[in-house]
């Protein structure tokens, strides 16, 4: 049997050439605005540092902003890197979040700095950080502060000491491990938490980590069944010759960073059409290609249809990576907008 999944956003807020990162962040929020209404189940905001063409540093901050701009998708991290973060600090994040926007709130919690290592030096000796090899027990720990009896530190002087992230709210997020790797499918697997394989980053390694995960999931009081989804990138036009088009800024992005070469903001459709050839990035981007969900929106509904009835989830995050031509409005995002309306009126035909 077919599955038709539910749909959700990954927004990495792409900037464009000409584009400032706080005309891409509302393009991102208005991009959230367009999802609520169209019925997408949640929309969650990357972690990443010093990338030209990213803005999405902060998730908090941008979750408030969309919170507060939208009225019932849930809002979330996609996720937040925690070896760059205290695991109290990102409790109290998200306690806050989840005051604000109660039954809403989504903790995504990766592993991976999200940047380049000299990034990661410089946020490891500059403020207060988790360190990567107790990434079990931090998760444990914010688990442990967000809940309602939060959690319990013994001083060396013998003394037991309360502790619990603030504001408490009624509820609780919901907290997901991501990854693109086995590792955060058996941690997800053994502390019962649900789980995001980070396919549209990876595409290796999906159903070694969704088997890995379901097989070994330990039931757990709030998530007595294994919960799991999946992420992909996608471009959808009215034509397939247009979806492929605004597909070319955002792949060449990723073969120049796969190739270790400097980064910058996203080129234009047309800068990117207009590019001098490059055997290199040619052949990195055709194997991309083929991973990626390009094309009109009823061969689009129909690959992510397959996609979701293949590996078995009820659900897949789309990350609508369509490029911008360079007479569009700097602070919208028309080629994104485009990919979210017609997958929602494909997929719910």
């Amino acid at each position: 049997m077919t599955t038709t999944p539910k749909l959700s956003v990954l927004d990495l807020i792409p900037v464009r050439d000409g584009q400032t990162s706080a005309e891409a962040v509302r393009a991102s929020i208005g991009l959230a605005r367009l999802a609520d209404r169209a019925g997408y189940e949640r929309y969650w905001f990357a972690e990443h540092h010093n990338m030209p063409s990213v803005a999405s540093t902060t998730p908090p901050v941008l979750i408030a902003a969309a919170a507060a701009s939208t009225e019932r998708i849930r809002v979330g991290s996609g996720g937040v890197m925690l070896p760059n973060h205290a695991p109290l600090v990102v409790a109290e994040q998200f306690a806050a979040l989840e005051a604000l926007a109660p039954g809403r709130i989504d903790l995504g919690i990766g592993r991976a700095p999200g940047s380049d290592p000299v990034i990661t030096q410089l946020l490891r000796i500059s403020g207060p950080t988790a360190d990567v090899d107790r990434f079990p027990d931090h998760i444990a720990d914010i688990l442990a502060l967000l809940s309602p009896d939060g959690a319990t530190l013994r001083l060396t002087s013998g003394r037991e000491y309360a502790i619990q992230a603030t504001p408490a709210a009624t509820e609780v997020p919901t907290l997901w491990l991501l990854g693109s790797s086995d590792y955060s499918a058996k941690l997800a697997a053994e502390l019962g938490l649900p789980y995001v394989f980070a396919n549209h980053f990876s595409g290796e390694g999906l159903e070694r980590a969704l088997e890995l995960y379901r097989s070994g999931y330990r039931p757990s009081e709030a998530h007595p069944e294994p919960e799991t989804f999946l992420t992909a990138n996608v471009v959808v036009a009215p034509t397939a010759e247009e979806a492929a088009e605004r597909a070319l800024p955002q792949l060449r992005a990723m073969a120049r960073l796969r190739l270790n070469r400097p980064m910058r903001p996203l080129e234009t459709v047309d800068q990117a059409l207009a590019a001098p050839r490059d055997s290199d990035a040619e052949q990195l981007i055709d194997a991309m290609r083929h991973r990626w969900i390009i094309g009109d929106a009823d061969a689009a509904a129909a690959e992510l249809r397959t996609l979701a009835t293949r590996h078995g989830v009820e659900e897949i995050m789309v990350s609508p990576v369509a490029g911008a031509r360079t007479d569009e409005p700097r602070d919208a995002a028309p080629g994104r907008e485009q990919s979210l309306t017609l997958l929602a009126e494909a997929l719910s035909a």
